[in-house]
């Protein structure tokens, strides 16, 4: 495969997903050629790089069926029409439709624009749009309707793989919402979509175009799946529909980094890159435009330094105007726009064009890896998202990078793994917990917070009897008298452990002394028990990441990652500011400083001995130790060591 920006680490385009400023999904039907080449004009002008598109799939292939006697299908037609003889019509394809998209890819291409394709787009916006002849059945499992997917997908490939414009094919919009399937069905479905695309281009890469992906053996759709069959993982992250999002505020520091680490979730995971293919704040009820702005100059280069190859806006234009299912069904889909309908560009997308204009002014190809510290063990039995999520936010609060993985997964070299919020007595295989301890005894440091798990060997290892065990009537809170900068946090869980320590150093317990926060030498590591299920917890809970008052629960996080956090070259204070460190050839680091909250932020910061400030590449360095960052805003510095 040749080289493919979608899919070279440390690349990362701007751009939206593109449906038609005069009608939205009724574009090609309502065709006019000279609206698209203004919107692919004005949205070149403005600094994007790359449109989504979506070829409507009963527009493309308006296929119906004819009926015999008692039911019996007798012929697919175009209406009364039958299909011609040529290339197209043994695709079923409206050769009209394929004008129109070619016009559309010229005009992208004079423009300066890529495209991602979505080849089978029978799921927009809430709607279903199946050409008349598979309404009644299940597309994704019906080998008839499977079998024209495939003839449509074949020659839309093969009628446009040579176009300068096509930069990537995308299965479809989140055609795992086009009908219910299983595992393995959904596995077979996308193989023969990946297949039939491969059978006509081999180079450019497969982007996946699902959204709601999980790791856990019962998904029906797998992010493992994905990236077995696709090159490229797809999020969608929309915080009113993602658990766990839809809490704070969208400037602030859980909606912050919900884009970047959802997208490293699906892409550590599943094993390939990840791309944020639709984001977007869902309009004016959600929140101000100048808050919008805010909210996408913040995860742009958030997304930017954790290698999440791009960020495409829903959509380009306001669709308020529209009278046609879905505009006319959902207040959600109306004014998602970029534009106005008077073409009037609203705040968010100069905020994407400014970035884009930042970052090639960099002159960097692309932005080399970021160091990490740790490996967060996600496993069967639990809200894996909601752990997942909870812990990159306290990793970046405290001050150092993850990595995910799933337990069923071969481990990863780690000096630090977190097994957030174990659930359950399958949550991955003895000898994966007998690898854990192994690597711990070794020198690793291995956390463990508890929901409701069972973990054997456990009490010789980590120094601590379970007394007894019940569910839980009320929660408590537990003091911290030896963690430096924490006091006591509330601390809720469904389970209470009544523990002894045989050994453990107690750290926290709750009132009446019972330990509940412990640490043990375990070899030439160190074994952390906490049993509460504190990721788990905090993911369901509003406020707590960025309130003025929240409890600092990151400083559980900077306890067990002492050491690794001690290590890496540049050290912050500050809670609302993330960082990554990306070593560059030659010795010198980038470091990217993010303020994830609203409000404009002082953190002291501290270079490993050597090391100083050589440049701001992006924003104002530090000034005697202190640097300011403004609200929703980030600094890029390189650093060299004398």
């Amino acid at each position: 495969m040749e080289t493919n920006i979608l899919t070279t680490p440390g690349t990362f385009v701007v751009g939206c997903n593109y449906w038609a400023s005069h009608a939205g999904t009724a574009m090609w039907s309502d065709w006019q050629p000279q609206v698209v080449d203004a919107d692919l004009a004005q949205l070149a002008r403005e600094g994007l790089q790359v449109l989504r598109v979506f070829p409507l799939w009963p527009d493309f292939q308006p296929l119906s069926q004819l009926y015999g006697g008692t039911g019996s299908p007798v012929e697919l037609r175009f209406g009364e029409t039958p299909l011609p003889a040529t290339e197209a019509g043994r695709a079923g394809v409206a050769e009209e439709m394929i004008e129109r998209f070619r016009l559309l890819a010229d005009r992208a291409s004079a423009h300066g624009l890529q495209l991602i394709v979505g080849l089978v787009t029978g799921w927009m916006s809430g709607r279903l749009f199946v050409p008349p002849a598979f309404e009644r059945l299940n597309v994704l499992t019906n080998p008839r309707a499977v079998m024209w997917e495939v003839r449509l997908v074949r020659f839309l490939v093969r009628t446009f793989k040579d176009h300068s414009a096509i930069l990537a094919w995308d299965l479809g919009n989140e055609c795992n919402c086009m009908a219910p399937a299983t595992r393995e069905e959904a596995w077979i479905w996308t193989h023969a979509i990946t297949s039939a695309i491969r059978q006509e281009d081999v180079e450019r890469p497969i982007v996946s175009g699902m959204h709601s992906l999980a790791p856990s053996q019962g998904a029906a759709w797998r992010m493992q799946d994905q990236a077995e069959l696709t090159d490229v993982l797809t999020t969608h992250p929309y915080p009113i529909f993602t658990p766990h999002c839809d809490q704070d505020p969208i400037n602030t520091l859980r909606n912050g980094l919900h884009a970047t680490a959802e997208t490293r979730y699906y892409a550590d995971v599943g094993g390939a890159p990840g791309l944020a293919e639709e984001v977007g704040t869902l309009g004016p009820f959600v929140c101000s435009e100048d808050v919008a702005a805010d909210y996408v100059r913040m995860i742009l280069p958030s997304l930017w330094a954790h290698d999440c190859h791009g960020l495409l806006w829903w959509c380009a234009y306001d669709q308020k105007h529209l009278s046609r299912a879905p505009y006319d069904w959902d207040p959600y889909e109306r004014e998602l726009g970029l534009i106005r309908e008077n073409r009037e560009p609203k705040p968010v997308l100069r905020e994407i064009g400014a970035f884009r204009a930042r970052i090639e002014a960099l002159g960097l190809d692309h932005l080399p890896p970021r160091s990490t510290q740790a490996v967060c063990i996600l496993s069967e039995g639990q809200d894996s998202w909601g752990a997942a999520y909870s812990a990159f936010i306290l990793a970046k609060q405290a001050g150092f990078d993850l990595t995910f993985q799933f337990g069923d997964q071969p481990l990863r070299d780690a000096d630090l793994y977190l097994v957030p919020s174990m659930s359950g007595s399958r949550y991955f295989s003895r000898r994966a917990w007998l690898d854990l301890l192994a690597r711990a005894k070794a020198g690793a440091t291995l956390y463990i917070s508890h929901r409701d798990a069972m973990f054997v060997p456990f009490v010789e290892h980590f120094q601590v009897d379970v007394v007894t065990r019940e569910r839980r009537v009320t929660d408590s809170v537990v003091a911290f008298p030896e963690i430096a900068g924490l006091d006591s946090l509330p601390l809720s869980g469904p389970v209470r452990l009544t523990l002894r320590s045989t050994g453990a150093e107690v750290l926290g317990s709750e009132p009446g002394g019972n330990p509940v926060f412990t640490r043990t030498t375990y070899g030439a590591g160190t074994l952390y028990f906490l049993s509460r299920p504190l990721e788990t917890a905090l993911s369901e809970t509003p406020g707590v990441f960025h309130s003025d008052d929240a409890p600092p629960y990151w400083r559980l996080y900077a306890e067990v990652a002492g050491q690794q956090i001690a290590a890496r070259v540049l050290r912050k204070t500050h809670p609302m500011v993330g960082v990554t460190e990306h070593p560059e050839e030659g010795g010198s680091r980038i470091a990217v400083l993010i303020n994830y909250s609203p409000k404009p932020v002082e953190t002291q910061v501290t270079l490993a001995a050597g090391w100083y400030v050589a440049e701001a590449l992006v924003g104002n360095g530090p000034m005697e130790g202190t640097l300011r960052l403004p609200g929703n805003d980030a600094v890029v510095l390189r650093l060299l060591i004398q």
